[in-house]
């Protein structure tokens, strides 16, 4: 898909960047997840895969902390034939230079950006002012799409399909919700938002689903977590305060206490459903031991799939 479409010059740009879920199309999502598949097979086969980051470097630009999404990059272009460069927060982000100009020295030296950052609109200034760049979201406050690539091929392993089926996410209308929500919905699945009222997702998100959205593929936004729950195929969760809010952590506490996913709540979701969560989680807040550390998790599973479906990713964007 990527390929056929660089005769347009918008469509070029777009596709050197992995800003947001919907900056795939339903075909697209679905072929970066089928070339993770075959990538995490040739892995584990110890087969031998291209190289298209063959010398070439990416630099990793993180605000924010990481285990997974630092250490599955940094493999990621290893494996993929290309080197990493770090540069040093204090001046990235630290406020030495504006990051439209990090962004243009990049440019110069690098092939690819992937930024961890806060605001939304600091990523989109960054890549709008690299076009040669290809920059990959990492994680904003708003969106963390490459975590729902990895969702989605989690649960393409064990469903072959997510048409027809039914995902509950509890807690807070947050990044990760955002994404899960708009790619799931884009593969045809029907997911369940539930939240506490002030907490849901916006109505900008909501737009974009609808947008976006596969034949049978929406989202339900709710406040009971029980009706959320009830039969569904899967239950995500996610920490109750986000990196920057910790502010809000007493409060927020309180306000979502009646949302943490117990053997209690899960005994209301499908006999067969799987538990799901971003990692890092904070056992006994919005979930507990038995759940996470149950048969039906597959939170490790998702944390593995960072790898493939990053690497499918860039290995895609290296081709535009």
């Amino acid at each position: 898909m990527l390929n056929a479409r660089m005769s347009d010059p918008v469509a070029e740009n777009r596709a050197r960047r992995f800003l947001s879920i919907v900056d795939f199309g339903s075909d697209e999502l679905l072929a970066c997840l089928e070339l993770a598949a075959s990538l995490k097979a040739a892995r584990a086969a110890g087969v031998p895969h291209p190289r298209p980051l063959e010398g070439r470097h990416v630099a990793l630009l993180f605000e924010k902390p990481s285990l997974r999404t630092r250490s599955t990059f940094q493999i990621a272009v290893h494996e993929l034939g290309g080197d990493v460069i770090e540069p040093q927060d204090a001046v990235t982000f630290g406020g030495r230079e504006s990051i439209t100009d990090v962004a243009k020295n990049l440019e110069r030296w690098v092939y690819a950006a992937v930024v961890r950052t806060f605001a939304q609109s600091r990523l989109e200034a960054f890549a709008a002012a690299a076009p040669a760049l290809r920059v990959v979201n990492a994680l904003t406050d708003e969106e963390h799409p490459c975590q729902a690539l990895a969702d989605c091929l989690t649960l393409l392993e064990r469903w072959g399909s997510l048409r027809g089926r039914t995902i509950a996410f509890v807690g807070d209308g947050n990044n990760v919700a955002t994404s899960l929500a708009q790619a799931a919905a884009m593969l045809g699945a029907t997911v369940r938002v539930a939240t506490p009222r002030g907490y849901e997702l916006s109505d900008a998100v909501r737009s974009s689903i609808a947008g976006v959205a596969g034949v049978s593929g929406h989202v339900e936004c709710l406040t009971d977590p029980l009706a959320a729950v009830r039969g569904a195929d899967a239950v995500y969760t996610d920490v109750w305060t986000s990196m920057g809010r910790e502010s809000e952590a007493e409060s927020r506490h309180q306000i979502f206490a009646p949302y943490q996913v117990n053997p209690a709540l899960m005994s209301h979701a499908g006999a067969k459903a799987l538990f799901m969560h971003c990692l890092p989680a904070h056992r006994g807040d919005e979930v507990t031991d038995e759940v996470i550390d149950s048969p039906r998790s597959v939170v490790f599973d998702q944390s593995e799939n960072r790898l493939h479906t990053q690497k499918a990713l860039l290995t895609m964007m290296a081709s535009a």
